[in-house]
Order: structure tokens, then sequence, then C-alpha cells
């Protein structure tokens, strides 16, 4: 199956930082995206949301603006969650948006107002369904532990329910515009029970599902959720979950593997009233920095709330971001891991613009001394600024007086920093070299 998406690979490595965003019915009992499958909750019983579900603050345009003022590029929405619950008026359910008092498509005014904010498109679906009649049993399921619904799985058939997905994904992809990437979610696995409850390739009938895809959007972006990780053709980029990679994956070649990790703000995807382990501002800068040092993508999300807003901290995090991308975006945009023979000074990440053949030194511990040296590149810095206010760094080699304690090598570049720290969250060091 051929690939004409290199381009759009191209612009999403360079863009780096996009918004994840989490938002369904279960925004109303605010208790995390996965409630209905934690509680146990019947199809019955969750019916209440679907009946109440009225966002009258929705303001796309709003959401574009606080993604742009984060220095995001892209975005990826929910279409559909685990519950099956749809945000675009589907033809396929009575299971969607335009059924509940709301009555609207929410995914059309999404994509306009963010394609008009010059913000790339992505779109989330996930390929479990707990609301669809042919969806068997399985670990995630709210009626796993209900003798009666599993043993209704002698009438359901997975080819039915694999057409139905391969038919909702044809319209997100036929009706609206240009998307440059998919986030499927996920295939399971149970390894404690092998042979039980599994879910992959054939269950999807993923090849279908992927070439689907690709005749109708042939510069999108699928990424490795499908169970086609052998196969070139099966996906575009890895996505670690809520955990940060130690360093920037290779395939069986050593070649970098392109890849995106999508995390949280705090413990949850959804809307979360209750939540309070929310990262501060400093915490998410640090993670997007180390991302980007590591030749990665962070994909961050966002749970609105039932009326369609932001959350209060949702808000004040994306600005706080914001004001640091203002002045230090160049280090993150088009930039990637250093070269190999360039070793990062302690408590510091490095990125890399191959393109300028500038290199930027991410400060995490402002040393006490206001001295940071770099190995490998003596003799090929041209110059070097901190990067908020290009205010000249100086080089400080060794006196020789010094040299008695610690003889620095000829690869060893020493720069001579201010004693204080420098009123930003993380300073920068441009560097550019020859």
């Amino acid at each position: 199956m051929e690939k004409k998406n290199q381009e759009t690979m191209k612009l999403w490595q360079r863009n780096r930082f996009g918004m994840f965003i989490h938002w369904g019915i279960y925004a109303l009992p605010a208790r995390h995206e996965w409630v209905k499958s934690r509680e146990q909750i019947s199809d019955a019983d969750y019916q209440k949301y679907f009946d109440h579900f009225y966002p009258d603050l929705y303001d796309p345009a709003e959401w574009a603006d606080y993604c742009k003022k984060a220095g995001m590029k892209y975005v990826v929405l929910t279409t559909k969650h685990h519950d099956g619950f749809c945000l675009w008026d589907t033809k396929l359910t009575d299971w969607k948006v335009t059924n509940t008092p709301w009555g609207k498509d929410l995914l059309r005014p999404y994509v306009d107002a963010f394609r008009a904010a010059g913000i790339r498109i992505g779109l989330y679906h996930s390929i479990i369904d707990w609301h669809h009649p042919h969806y068997t049993t399985d670990r995630t399921h709210p009626r796993r532990d209900c003798e009666e619904h599993k043993a209704g799985d002698a009438n359901r058939d997975m080819g039915i329910y694999a057409e139905y997905l391969r038919g909702q994904v044809s319209e997100i992809l036929t009706d609206y515009g240009e998307i440059d990437m998919i986030f499927f979610d996920f295939s399971i696995s149970d390894p404690d029970n092998p042979g039980k409850y599994q879910k992959g390739r054939n269950e999807w009938q993923s090849e279908k599902l992927v070439k689907t895809c690709r005749e109708l959007q042939p510069g999108i972006l699928i990424n490795d959720r499908l169970d086609l990780q052998e196969f070139d053709w099966g996906w575009d980029f890895t996505t670690p979950e809520q955990f940060m990679l130690r360093k920037c994956p290779v395939d069986g070649k050593g070649n970098p593997i392109p890849w995106e990790t999508c995390q949280t703000f705090s413990g949850a995807w959804g809307y979360h009233r209750d939540e309070n382990t929310w990262k501060s501002t400093e915490q998410l800068l640090k993670m997007l920095i180390d991302t980007v040092s590591k030749g990665g993508n962070l994909l961050l999300n966002v749970g609105p709330t039932g009326r369609g807003e932001f959350d209060y901290r949702a808000k004040d995090r994306l600005l706080g971001m914001g004001e640091w991308m203002d002045t230090h975006a160049r280090s993150i945009y088009g930039c990637t891991q250093a070269p190999d023979d360039i070793a990062a000074p302690q408590d510091c990440r490095l990125t890399w613009n191959p393109e300028t053949k500038r290199l930027y030194v991410h400060i995490f511990s402002w040393p006490p001394t206001g001295e940071l040296y770099i190995e490998g590149l003596g003799g090929k810095v041209k110059y070097a600024q901190l990067l908020h206010d290009a205010s000249e760094v100086l080089e400080n080699p060794r006196a020789k007086w010094q040299q008695k304690w610690e003889l620095a090598t000829e690869s060893t570049y020493t720069m001579k920093l201010p004693i204080r720290k420098p009123n930003c969250i993380v300073p920068v060091v441009e560097l550019f070299l020859d």
C-alpha cells in the first residue's frame, strides 16, 4: 500500500506541539472519560448524560485562540470515544450529538474554527465501541462482569461492527476537508488471559480500514494502534501515552522512528471536576522540551466541560506555556535531537535545528556559578546568546591557573552566564555553529 504523506510528515515533525481534545457526554458525570467502564454503567443508566447534553458555551473559535496562544500548531479532537457517542451527524447510528438536546453537529464548527486560525486538523476515532450492538465483550467493556451480556456474544458479529467502523471513518474523512492525521484508539490485548478478550487487526479489519484512510486522504498520517506494527503501510508514527521515552526510538536499521507522546494536564483525558494532580506550567514546558530533545512531538490534552468551555486550570497552563513560547518558539519548531557527538550539560536538554545549524541549550537548573560547559563544541561556536532577549553570552575558557584542578579538553566549550537566573521559566542559550 503506497504512502503519499511525506510532506505532511515533514510539517507535523516541524510543528512539534499539538493539542488533544477529549470531549463527549462523559463530561457531564465529570468523573473521567472511562466512567462508563470504571463504574460498569449500563446503557440505560448512561442514557441520562445523552439526554442532558447541552454545551451552550461551546465556542470553537475561543478554543482555537487558546491553542494558538499556547504555541500549538495542530489539534486532534475525539470524534467518537469508547462509549460510542458521536460528535457529528453520522448517518450510521442514532447515538449522536444531533439527537441530544443540543441538536447540532459539533465537528463542523471545530474544523472551521481551527482551520481559520491556521491550525492543522486531526481527528481521534475510537475503534472500541461499548454502545454498538455487535461489539463483543472484552476486558474494557462496562458489562464485562454481566453474565447475561457475555452470553449475548454468540449473537454478535464483529464483522458487522468493522463495516460500521469503516463507514464512520469514511464519513469524517470525506465531509470535513483535508485532514492531516487520524488517531485510532486502541487494539486490546490481555497478557493475563491469553486467547481471551483480545481484539486486533482481525476484529477491526485493520488493513481495509487503513486502505480507506489512505484512499480518501492520501496525505494523512495514521498512528500505530491498529495492530499493524510490522507493516510499513499500516502506520506512520508511534504513540507512547502518559510516559516519557528515555531516547528516540529507532527501527531495526537504526533509523529514528517518528513519535508523539500524548499527555494530560492531570490524570484524566475527559473533564474531571475533582482531579487535583494538575501539573504546573514549568512541568509541562519541561515535558515539551524533553520530548523535542529526543526527536518527538507532544500532544497535550484538554478536556472541555459539559457546557463546552476549557477548564480554568487548562486555560492558565496554556497561557503560561504560550508566554514562554512567545520568546522561545524557535528552540522547539523545526528542532530535533542534537547530534550524537554533542553531550548535554548537567540539568540541561539540547534541541537542534538542522536547517539553521543552531543548537539550543535549555537550562532546567540554573548553574550556581554561572558557568556552563558543553563537550563536543570546542572551536565550533560562532556566537552565543540568551534566546529570550538576544543578550550575548561570552565564552569563558578555563584559565591556566584553574587547569591544575580540571584540565578542559579542546572539545570543551565553556560559557559564562549571569549569576542570577533570567526571569523566564526555562532559560535557553542559542548557539550559532559553524
